[in-house]
């Protein structure tokens, strides 16, 4: 397999004009404020009683099964949280961040949708509406957008996309970043050198290279230690193969570059303030798994991500929300292949050195039969639109009107869950 220096990372990324880096032609500058958003996009449907498992409700365990986690002081048993929740025990760090009271869990959460489309789900959960397609545009856009101007010199500072497209969320009226990974070829000095030159004579052309080498560096200043850039080595056995990259999920490396240039990105005194990313591979209809498994090894490279994340960002993580959310939950009994179906509510996170944490806040529906909603899922009894209002209000002092009609629409009778960071 062969090995991405940094070096190599920038000069390949910056050929690649009009592409991933030059959509936006911005470079950063100050933005006046201090605090940092991130939202995690969990895409597929993360099955929030595995993340969070309720061990106290007498239902939890008929309706799971072979796949239900033990309470917590047993082997591989839930970690603690209070005498109903638990956190699934490859959730190591988001532990620690809840006895460091950095962390908010959310349970029995969803957004207005009650369909399980996967692509309309995380349409809603984008958009910000209480319907799939009603507007093109995102919420956290809209956000940046009603900022008001003093929070950046040139609002487009304020937002980046991490990954191989923007999402819908961060799509419209304000200009954004976008940063995605590269595996073009090295190029050498000379080359580079000469692609410089030629742009030289074009105004608009050289600007957006310098932009996005600029960009770029931001990114691999983080990125000095090797990058796999996935070639397996035919020589090495599959099922090494396969245990080593059981090992790479587990170890987070599913997300290394992304949180490596997130936190490049955040840390800079002149960078963005608001990050987004995604991750898939969370629809787990079959061979889902209890405490061991393929959920237990996403987990563990998420929590490996995020504890990452607040490693590479210093001191810059006492300012700092992290949102963790999923599109909609999963059912709450097994299926006939050891997986979960489509369900409706779900599990959120919010963590960073700037949430007022330690606490789990849900009313709980219950797991009986009768509480089931449509008789399968968790019954949704927090809109999530109430939590991201409360912290957009308080976190990143959006205005009360624009978030009531142009960052969520029609919301007004959605009350923001104010609270959730310090003061």
């Amino acid at each position: 397999m062969r090995l991405i220096k940094r070096r190599e990372f920038l000069a390949g990324a910056a050929l690649a004009t009009g592409g991933m880096l030059l959509t936006t032609g911005i470079a950063f500058a100050g933005s006046g404020t201090r605090r940092r958003f991130v939202f995690v996009i969990l895409r597929g449907a993360l099955d929030g009683l595995a993340a969070v498992p309720p061990y106290g409700d007498a239902d939890y365990a008929r309706l799971r099964g072979e796949v239900a986690l033990a309470a917590p002081g047993a082997p591989r048993g839930a970690l603690q949280l209070d005498g109903l929740f638990g956190l699934h025990p490859s959730l190591a760090f988001l532990h620690e961040s809840f006895a460091a009271q950095e962390l908010v869990v959310f349970h029995a959460v969803a957004t207005p949708y009650r369909e399980r489309s996967h692509f309309d789900g995380q349409d809603v959960l984008e958009n910000g509406c209480a319907r799939a397609h009603a507007v093109q545009t995102g919420w956290i856009n809209r956000a940046l957008a009603a900022l008001p101007p003093n929070h950046a010199v040139r609002r487009g500072e304020l937002g980046i996309a991490l990954g191989q497209n923007v999402p819908l969320v961060m799509r419209g009226p304000a200009p954004v970043a976008s940063w995605s990974p590269s595996h073009l070829a090295a190029l050498d000095e000379d080359t580079l050198q000469r692609i410089t030159d030629r742009y030289s004579t074009d105004a608009l052309l050289s600007q957006r290279l310098a932009d996005a080498l600029a960009t770029q560096s931001v990114a691999s200043a983080a990125l000095d230690e090797p990058l796999m850039d996935g070639a397996a080595d035919e020589r090495v056995p599959a099922q090494l193969l396969a245990q080593r990259e059981a090992g790479n999920i587990r170890r987070g490396a599913p997300y290394k570059e992304i949180i490596h240039a997130t936190a490049g990105f955040l840390r800079s005194d002149d960078g963005p303030r608001v990050a987004v990313f995604d991750a898939s591979g969370w629809d787990t209809h079959a061979n889902e798994g209890g405490a061991e498994g393929q959920l237990a090894a996403r987990l563990a490279a998420l929590d490996a991500g995020l504890r990452t994340l607040k490693e590479e960002l210093g001191p810059v993580w006492r300012d700092t929300a992290v949102m963790v959310v999923t599109e909609f939950g999963r059912t709450a009994a097994v299926n006939g292949t050891r997986g979960t179906d489509h369900g409706t509510a779900a599990a959120a996170f919010l963590l960073g050195g700037a949430v007022d944490g330690g606490r789990v806040i849900a009313k709980w529906p219950g797991l009986s039969a009768r509480a089931l909603y449509q008789g399968r899922d968790l019954a949704p009894t927090l809109d999530l639109h109430s939590v991201l209002k409360g912290l957009l209000a308080d976190h990143l002092q959006v205005p009360t009107r624009a978030l009531e009609t142009s960052v969520f629409p029609d919301s007004a009778a959605v009350k923001p869950l104010r609270g959730l960071v310090r003061a």
